[in-house]
């Protein structure tokens, strides 16, 4: 294992709140001594059967973990998945059924497989203990939390004081998160700043059971494509771990140059050091930010797909923009900022359609690209704060022009 110094150079890498640093450092230099490793846990609830990389900031995490040697435990949340994690959310969420868990999970670990080693990684499943607790032993696990802490959550707050409803068995939903960490006996939980609630139930329960309290590790929460909001399907800004070669490697050029580096920071393999030498030389003028972002893409696609599709998506990528394929003029649009708007109705107001469901169809037919990808999500969000190529059929095209 490295010195303590170098892993926590790595570990704090991209990360937002260690709670508490001096006691990762400790068990740090525990581990070093004894060559013990760290057991280190990460969640998800298999409520959707794929992931995008927002999904991917934690794994990526992991994997720093395991690359210096820890035990990187990926823990699929079958049980969890039933009950619904309210994080975020206005209302209750929708539960889902054991067959839509069960099938969700096996995409899970295919995907997973991706960027954590296979041989390297244990997977577990939180249906395994909590299935065996009864009446009695959950009652016993309520007891060890109050009502008050539990509704100091800040979704929680902001749906009482708009006096909208919150379920009992949302309630517990962080008891259900925390006692994993208790039968799992973590050293390390990651998640998103949004779960940090969560995850200090986590210590709290760990403690009532005489265990020592996991180190709490969070990561930001990565916008999508538009550069704002955070990134989701739902608000088509994300791009899909199972994204076709071309349309990832589109998607990931599309970002603006100030959000590459965050992908960069939280996404990418490459060390801490190119990281700064590839930004300075993008200050200095030494680099075209345009090469990073390339670079970028490639290492995406080639880590999700493969080296021969990453060439094969760079290559079509350049055919559009480097051999100029394009009309002699291009007529063009000004930039409405960083306002996110669906596409369908950005064409309708740029005049490439000529209404609102004419965008949609030629949308749903794979008609309309941007940036040369093809985009069949007719919600898919796009700011206005950069330049942008836009083509609908063969012959009409479109420059969003920023300035």
């Amino acid at each position: 294992m490295l010195p303590v110094s170098e892993q926590l150079e790595t570990i704090k890498r991209g990360s937002v709140e260690i709670i508490d640093e001096k006691d990762l450092a400790e068990r740090l230099e525990k581990s070093l001594k004894t060559g013990k490793p760290l057991r280190v846990k990460a969640g998800f609830d298999p409520t959707a059967p794929d992931l995008h990389l927002g999904h991917t900031v934690l794994l990526q995490k992991m994997k720093h973990f395991q690359d210096l040697g820890h035990e990187a435990v990926f823990l699929i949340g079958d049980f969890t998945g039933m009950i619904g994690d309210p994080t975020g959310k206005s209302e209750t969420r929708k539960s889902l059924t054991p067959e839509e868990v069960a099938e969700n999970a096996k995409t899970y670990l295919e995907q997973v497989y991706k960027i954590l080693d296979r041989d390297r990684t244990t997977i577990m499943f939180n249906s395994d203990w909590m299935n065996k607790m009864t009446p009695v032993d959950f009652i016993n696990l309520a007891a060890k939390y109050t009502v008050a802490r539990m509704i100091e959550r800040d979704d929680f707050q902001k749906r009482l004081s708009q006096n909208l409803p919150v379920s009992l068995h949302e309630l517990l939903y962080p008891l259900v998160q925390g006692y994993d960490s208790v039968a799992m006996q973590s050293d390390v939980e990651l998640g998103g700043t949004d779960q940090k609630f969560n995850l200090l139930v986590g210590r709290d329960l760990q403690r009532a059971h005489g265990q020592t309290p996991q180190i709490v590790l969070t990561m930001p929460l990565l916008e999508g494509t538009d550069g704002v909001q955070k990134m989701s399907k739902s608000l088509g800004n994300a791009i899909g771990v199972m994204d076709k070669p071309g349309e990832m490697f589109g998607k990931i050029m599309s970002v603006s140059d100030e959000m590459m580096w965050r992908y960069y920071e939280l996404l990418s393999d490459v060390s801490t050091e190119e990281l700064a030498r590839l930004k300075a030389d993008a200050q200095s003028g030494a680099l075209n930010p345009k090469v990073a972002k390339v670079q970028l893409g490639r290492e995406m696609v080639a880590r999700y797909h493969d080296e021969t599709a990453a060439d094969q998506a760079v290559a079509e990528f350049e055919n559009v923009f480097k051999k100029k394929e394009l009309p002699d003029e291009v007529p063009e649009y000004p930039g409405w900022g960083e306002e996110a708007r669906p596409l369908w109705r950005v064409l309708k107001e740029t005049n490439l359609c000529p209404s609102s469901s004419d965008a949609r169809r030629m949308i749903r037919q794979g008609a309309v690209s941007v940036d040369g990808e093809k985009v069949s999500d007719e919600n898919h969000a796009l700011s206005g704060d950069r330049d942008r190529l836009l083509k609908v059929g063969k012959k009409r095209f479109l420059k969003i022009t920023a300035s």
